[in-house]
């Protein structure tokens, strides 16, 4: 009986064994069919989007051909001498720029073309003139291809990163049954090209346009010789035609950018300035009424500005400790809110003295921003690591509260009404998306454990500081930087002790555009443009 139990023992541990082999084996497979199946569609999305660009390209190749034979027939006659001008800007600024012209591009191919055509038409009369015209396109297209070899290197040095989203995109569309809508001229024109595809060229063509950041100007925000020269935020006007800085210095100063871009370096005065009684934190400009900005400032009032007056229009006093930010509602420009090391946000009108609305939160407050496309939703960055985002009709709880950061979250920002970017003293930026209430990127590359060193985003770009004293860029959708942009330090030797302790403070893209304010904690501001 004893040796029977044992048999029926040891049958049972070998059953339970096979068993949990057979599972193992089983689930195994099964996540390796899973993969293999989405290795399959990937490669399937792969091939269909390989024979659309060969197509697109084959009749890319086809017109450049028919452009060159009638580019050459009307340089042979002189007849044509008008017409060659104006086909040859016609034609020839598009044919290169074959990708999207994403918001902050430029459509490089057209304006290369046009200045090529300009110089035709002021060198000397006659065959000579189209000679050495066509010379000239010739060196272009050259130069063209040197630039293609460049932002190959840029692919591959990121492939990486860019197959990720190229993958991201595609597997998106096949997953959600989109209704198509006609809503890019681009899309339209590239019959074939699926809207991931579109997507994707549209990432890739953006990012490597850029390898560079470019000084247009340099000025001083204060004296040499004064040790409080941190510029804490700069920030365009409703229109990009004036912007404005302020920091430890007590002072806000009001510049024209035009005159700051086109003049010489020391006729770079302000057009406004106006002292306050504190250090300064953070300006808003007011998206409706042009000349009103407001501050925050290190004895927690915020003040509204008149910058025509320099008047103030309201000062609030309520925060108890240091404002940290403030920032006016796009769509209710009545409105504002801020943010303080009390643990309070807070939502004014301009139209009454006292606070509206009260957010008691455990933690200090270091920023905060409306959604542009709401003046009912806010997001909150705390020093508990987390973002709060409320919906000001009910304040009793956060609609979703967004975890990841391991430091204080420093800035919040709006790339749209759906994306939010953050940044936090873990020296990293993150993406979120409001509207499903998920992590979408986590981007890596700059240095930030202490200090505030400035965030700003457009439609497809973010930019931020690093206390190495450098500029950081970064494309949305790539979790590494584009390029960045070390800041000199043209009146200290560099050998001094203090040289490296600089950092970026305030950064400022201005709207749809390729350009940047940058200023640091020496009180140099930089304008900067994305290069090639």
């Amino acid at each position: 009986m004893l040796s029977e139990k044992k048999r029926k023992l040891e049958q049972e541990e070998a059953e339970r064994n096979m068993q949990i082999l057979l599972d193992f084996l089983q689930m195994l497979r099964k996540q390796k069919v899973d993969e293999l199946n989405e290795v399959q569609h990937d490669l399937q999305y792969i091939k269909e989007d390989l024979n659309s660009v060969e197509r697109h390209r084959i009749d890319l190749y086809r017109a450049r051909d028919r452009y060159s034979m009638k580019l050459r027939m009307l340089a042979d006659d002189p007849i044509g001498k008008k017409p060659w001008s104006s086909s040859t800007d016609r034609n020839f600024g598009g044919l290169f720029s074959t990708s999207r012209n994403a918001p902050g591009g430029l459509p490089t191919g057209n304006l290369t073309y046009k200045k090529v055509d300009s110089k035709a038409q002021i060198s000397s009369p006659g065959p000579q003139r189209k000679d050495t015209s066509i010379s000239e396109l010739n060196s272009q297209h050259m130069s063209q291809s040197g630039l293609a070899v460049v932002r190959k290197k840029r692919v591959n040095a990121q492939f990486n990163d860019l197959q990720e989203c190229y993958l991201q995109k595609r597997r998106q569309l096949a997953n959600k049954s989109r209704v198509k809508e006609e809503k890019d001229a681009d899309v339209v024109q590239r019959e074939g090209y699926s809207e991931g595809l579109a997507d994707f060229q549209s990432v890739l063509s953006t990012f490597t346009r850029y390898s560079r950041l470019r000084v247009i100007a340099e000025l001083r925000h204060g004296d040499l010789f004064h040790s409080a020269n941190i510029v804490s935020s700069i920030e365009f006007d409703r229109d990009d035609e004036l912007f404005a800085t302020a920091g430890v210095s007590r002072r806000i100063k009001v510049f024209d950018f035009s005159s700051v871009v086109n003049e010489p370096a020391d006729a770079h005065c302000p057009v406004v300035e106006m002292s306050t009684r504190s250090k300064l934190s953070c300006l808003s400009w007011n998206k409706y009424t042009k000349n009103h900005i407001a501050s925050s400032d290190y004895d927690g009032i915020v003040t509204v500005w008149d910058v025509t007056t320099r008047q103030s229009v309201m000062e609030y006093e309520e925060h108890e400790k240091r404002a940290w930010s403030v920032d006016f509602s796009r769509t209710e420009p009545s409105m504002l809110v801020s943010g303080s090391d009390d643990c309070k946000v807070k939502v004014w009108c301009t139209k009454q003295e006292a606070s509206v609305l009260n957010i008691d939160m455990k933690a200090n407050i270091c920023c905060v921003k409306y959604n542009p496309g709401s003046s009912v939703h806010i997001a909150v960055g705390s020093a508990d690591h987390h973002i709060h985002y409320y919906d000001l009709r009910n304040t009793s709880q956060p609609v979703h509260i967004f975890s990841g950061h391991r430091k204080a979250v420093s800035y919040v920002k709006f790339l749209s009404n759906n994306e939010l970017a953050s940044a936090s003293t873990d020296s990293t930026l993150r993406l979120w998306d409001v509207k499903d209430n998920l992590p979408v990127r986590t981007l890596r590359g700059h240095t930030n454990e202490k200090n505030f060193v400035g965030l700003s985003v457009n439609n497809e770009f973010l930019s931020c500081g690093s206390e190495t004293n450098e500029v950081f860029v970064y494309h949305k959708a790539i979790s590494k930087p584009v390029t960045w942009h070390r800041f000199g330090s043209p009146d200290i030797d560099e050998a001094d002790e203090d040289a490296g302790s600089y950092f970026i403070s305030a950064v400022c893209w201005k709207s749809d555009s390729p350009t940047m304010l940058a200023a640091n904690s020496q009180g140099t501001i930089k304008v900067l443009v994305l290069a090639a």
